[in-house]
């Protein structure tokens, strides 16, 4: 009886065994997988977790990885640190650095460097 429990081992159904992850089209992954963003939408995340596959989708010039439902763990709460760190961090790219005027869009720094309000005199 020992003997035969110890040629029992733990089996990935999505693992190939060569290394490389299965690639699944558009709609064509198997139940019990989902990415990061389905995962969000049922209140949870990777956790950590490897991505098990890969699906793609405009012939393979977009994909998105994808994780094992039943390894994920339930998302973190936003505290309120967090708030007030993100809130920094988006007021940094919200605000105009010539005029120091905060907006509601991210301003284009690297391509523009300011807002867009100028102030130009017109001559009468």
């Amino acid at each position: 009886m020992a003997d035969q429990n110890q040629d029992l081992g733990d089996v990935d159904p999505h693992d190939r065994g060569d290394g490389s992850l299965p690639v699944f089209r558009w709609r064509q992954a198997g139940p019990g997988l989902a990415t990061r963003r389905q995962l969000r939408e049922m209140g949870l995340r990777p956790g950590g977790q490897e991505p098990v596959a890969r699906i793609e989708c405009r012939g393979g010039r977009r994909f998105a990885w994808l994780y094992r439902i039943d390894r994920a763990v339930p998302k973190q709460p936003m505290t309120l640190a967090k708030e007030s760190a993100l809130d920094k961090a988006m007021a940094a790219r919200q605000t105009c650095p010539t005029y120091r005027r905060r907006y509601f869009h991210c301003i284009p720094l690297k391509t523009l460097g300011a807002c867009l309000l100028r102030t130009t005199s017109v001559a009468p």
